[in-house]
């Protein structure tokens, strides 16, 4: 009976914000002071992992939040390397802004070309990509080989990203794949070490999407 008295009555549109609430109050309790606006974004992705160390390790490029509100306001594609990450992205707000997500990672020619060369389709799908009129949102939760692609694909063309979201989770070439990354040109928004994953490569698109839709 006493633990039940502890349970917090909420309706269901009010659990988010406050779980929002608790968040700003640990952030405070450890004497954290996020930047303004990264905020927003630093805090979804703790919200959707519960883990309070992307407070330290979440980077971003100089004015990276107002660079890539601005890409999404103009109606930029996202595209993401897991269908995990494409499901989560709020398409219903990007498409008010004009905007579609993509994944190429199950699509047949994707995979045939990859057995073909013997590489990832996380690879052929950032080549694909390349191909798309609209600026791109690269949203890369799983898979280093697609930030690498990126970054050798930037290093061997004039062709660049709009913005790269680098989050991969893992331990084989994931930390090396964000420090690439972070040494080209290209705006972005790394989580710096070990952690990440699809869910937060989607809660850091719809923290954007929801600053400029809600």
């Amino acid at each position: 009976m006493e633990r039940l008295n502890k349970i917090e009555r909420l309706l269901p549109e009010e659990i988010e914000k406050r779980s929002f609430e608790i968040i700003s109050e640990e952030l405070i309790k450890r004497d954290i002071r996020l930047p303004e606006e990264e905020a927003m974004i630093t805090k979804r992705v703790i919200h959707t992992s519960a883990d309070f160390d992307y407070a330290d390790t979440m980077t971003y490029s100089k004015n990276a939040v107002a660079m890539a509100k601005e890409l999404l306001f103009q109606g930029a594609d996202i595209v993401t390397d897991t269908n995990m990450a494409l499901s989560g992205i709020n398409k219903k707000a990007l498409a008010q802004l004009g905007g579609q997500a993509h994944c190429f990672m199950a699509d047949e020619d994707v995979a045939k070309l990859a057995r073909e060369r013997g590489v990832t389709r996380a690879v052929v799908s950032m080549e694909k990509a390349k191909n798309i009129k609209n600026p791109v949102i690269f949203a890369v939760g799983n898979a280093p080989t697609a930030l690498i692609q990126l970054y050798e694909m930037i290093q061997k063309s004039d062709w660049r990203p709009a913005f790269v979201i680098g989050v991969p989770v893992g331990f084989v070439n994931v930390e090396v794949s964000k420090e690439l990354i972070m040494e080209t040109e290209v705006p972005y928004i790394v989580n710096r070490g070990r952690k990440g994953g699809s869910n937060v490569a989607a809660a850091i698109c719809n923290a954007l999407l929801y600053e400029l839709t809600r």
